[in-house]
């Protein structure tokens, strides 16, 4: 991390963004108390890591910053319906997300299902303002890298797999694809996000591609070594739950030494095309990196 770059204030700033505009948005009034399941499962929770990828990589590019603040809120908004959709008891039956009760615990599955598609639909709604407020051109960019980003060729696509491979073992390169398609797929596209909200160079945008899909990577093996090296108050979510589900891991395929050195090569990566972007400053998204990596440690 930069010394010149005071990270702490440069997150808190643009978090402060984002939790007032995610309370602006995602509105109490929905019927029949949809609202507040909607409500109850985006605000005051997460590491918000996608919305500050995006807003860095605005930054980075020199973008239009209001457009950045909504692509920021709505890859959350994506993120938060995917996580009410995967704890459910038909796909990975958990009870516990970022330290509270999952939203079919509080609410029951019907309203959970119900506010994960409400969620889902707000993401583009908030990527489709009047043209006064956002150029066609960005809305159409950035409507088409979060939708195919969250479909079958991204998000949808990699949980599929991801509950189809339980109890089967599957080569690290198996694994590579489900976890770039699951979790870095998302990751990746806030990363994109960010670079739309201007017209960078051919080679800036290949450049922070490269970053998105490293940092992608990266936090899924994190996440792998975190699930049997932390406990469930840290994560705030349930411990251990690949391994008592019989879920293939970078940890149950390569060990825990060999996830963590995976780990600081992809930093690597993404720090090398940092570098080779051209783009005058990107010490928050290096810094982004940074903090990806330090949770494994």
């Amino acid at each position: 991390m930069s010394a010149d770059l005071d990270f702490p204030r440069w997150s808190a700033a643009h978090l402060g963004q984002v939790e007032s505009a995610l309370d602006r948005w995602v509105l109490a009034g929905a019927p029949a108390g949809l609202g507040e399941a909607m409500r109850y499962a985006v605000l005051d929770g997460g590491k918000r890591l996608r919305p500050l990828l995006v807003m860095a990589a605005a930054e980075a590019v020199g973008g239009d910053l209001q457009a950045g603040l909504r692509a920021a809120c709505a890859v959350e908004l994506i993120h938060a319906y995917s996580l009410v959709h995967d704890d459910m008891p038909c796909m990975d039956n958990d009870v516990l997300r970022r330290g509270k009760p999952t939203v079919h615990v509080r609410f029951g599955e019907a309203q959970a299902l119900l506010a994960g598609d409400a969620l889902q639909a707000l993401a583009f709604e908030l990527l489709t303002p009047p043209a006064t407020e956002m150029p066609d051109r960005i809305q159409a960019s950035l409507c088409r890298l979060l939708a195919r980003a969250a479909g079958h060729d991204g998000m949808a696509g990699g949980q599929a797999i991801d509950l189809a491979s339980v109890g089967h073992a599957l080569g690290e390169d198996e694994l590579r694809q489900m976890h770039r398609l699951k979790t870095g797929a998302l990751l990746r596209c806030s990363v994109m996000l960010g670079a739309a909200c201007a017209e960078p160079t051919d080679a800036a945008r290949q450049a922070l591609a490269r970053y998105g899909d490293a940092i992608g990577l990266a936090f899924q093996v994190v996440d792998d070594i975190l699930d049997v090296t932390a406990d469930s108050a840290t994560l705030g979510k349930t411990a251990g739950k690949d391994a008592a589900q019989d879920k293939p891991t970078y940890v149950s395929l390569m060990g825990l030494d060999r996830s963590r050195a995976y780990a600081a090569a992809l930093f690597d990566e993404a720090v090398s095309a940092l570098a080779a972007s051209g783009l005058p400053d990107t010490r928050a998204l290096r810094a982004l990196a940074t903090m990806v990596i330090q949770r494994a440690h």
